[in-house]
């Protein structure tokens, strides 16, 4: 048999190898029985003949689909039938002492594989103790140190059971679906058409500097033409630049001057903004707890926005499990609080 199905050890395990027919008949008759006739999806084949058919493609056997099933090779050889039947064609070739998918079986094995492994991954986080609950975030070094770190110990304290991982990585275009659960990202525009994106705070785009930058001084955005900019280094980011904040506020300054400084690292920005060493752009809910510190100081009233924003990222090839649905309600609700009027 030529189908190659990529199958986790852990998921083949979770698809309940004892008498298929009960489990996976309670679970089909709660799952349906609050739904309207309209809701209903159709059309849908036995559900235990799926589980048997899935056992025979990865085995290539029926006879070893009924051991792993702890049923008969006869029942295995009924319900293919019944399966095929429902369907309407063939789904194997039967040879002597072999099996081989027809080309409606190689499709629909695929996409039954897939479709089994995600129920016994649900069914698994519904299942597992509250102990066992893991989360891996993601999110862009700036957010990371800016938003996310300072306000981690408060969900950890609300859930001290759920093991967390954060993965720091500048830009959603870097990530894979698979390597994260939740994460928090700037989008400019859209995500890609592989995320859920929900926003979590608007954007705006502010200048600030350390208080003691401005001796006694105020300046417009005009003024701020002639002074060290700290610029995030082009190509790097969706985020504004200077440039386009200052197109947006109608000020004459495009263009770098001998006196800014170029830097790749937002974080190491606001450090050297903190330190005095020249004006940075602030985005709005990210810097605030600087300027509540008294470590930076908004330098004017003018600001610029994109129409982007910050977003609560969610892949789509999977359901979230109970640890990631945790999280991003606690992520929108942190949100909620800090724009409170």
């Amino acid at each position: 048999m030529s189908l190659n199905l990529r199958t986790n050890t852990v998921s083949r395990q979770r698809l309940f190898p004892h008498a298929i027919s009960s489990p996976y008949a309670r679970i089909m008759s709660a799952a349906t029985s609050t739904l309207t006739p309209a809701m209903r999806i159709t059309p849908l084949p036995p559900l235990q003949c799926l589980v048997a058919f899935e056992a025979a493609v990865r085995h290539a056997s029926f006879t070893k689909a009924a051991v792993e099933l702890h049923l008969t090779q006869s029942a295995i050889s009924r319900q293919i039938q019944q399966l095929e039947e429902f369907l309407g064609r063939s789904l194997f070739v039967r040879e002597h002492r072999s099996l081989r998918l027809t080309i409606a079986g190689e499709q629909y094995a695929t996409q039954v594989h897939h479709l089994l492994t995600q129920c016994a991954d649900a069914t698994h986080d519904v299942m597992k103790p509250y102990g066992d609950l893991e989360l891996t975030i993601a999110c862009s070094s700036g957010v990371a140190l800016l938003w996310l770190t300072p306000r981690l110990p408060e969900f950890r304290a609300a859930y001290p059971n759920i093991k967390l991982r954060v993965i720091v990585r500048d830009g959603l275009a870097s990530m894979s679906p698979a390597e994260f659960d939740v994460g928090v990202y700037y989008v400019r525009q859209q995500a890609p058409a592989e995320y859920t994106a929900r926003r979590l705070f608007d954007e705006e785009v502010f200048p600030v500097c350390a208080p003691g930058y401005l001796a006694g001084r105020t300046l417009t955005a005009a003024d701020l033409a002639s002074e060290t900019l700290l610029r995030l280094e082009d190509g790097q980011r969706q985020w504004m630049s200077w440039s386009e904040w200052f197109d947006m506020n109608d000020v004459d300054r495009q263009k770098a001057q001998p006196q800014d400084i170029t830097i790749n690292s937002y974080p190491q920005i606001v450090q050297m903004t903190i330190l005095g060493q020249g004006v940075s752009l602030g985005w709005r809910y990210m810097i605030d707890a600087c300027i509540e510190a008294g470590l930076l100081v908004r330098v004017t009233e003018a600001s610029a926005s994109h129409g982007g924003g910050y977003y609560v990222i969610s892949p789509n090839d999977r359901a979230q499990n109970q640890a990631a649905r945790l999280f991003s309600r606690w992520l929108f609700e942190q949100a909620d609080q800090q724009t409170a009027p």
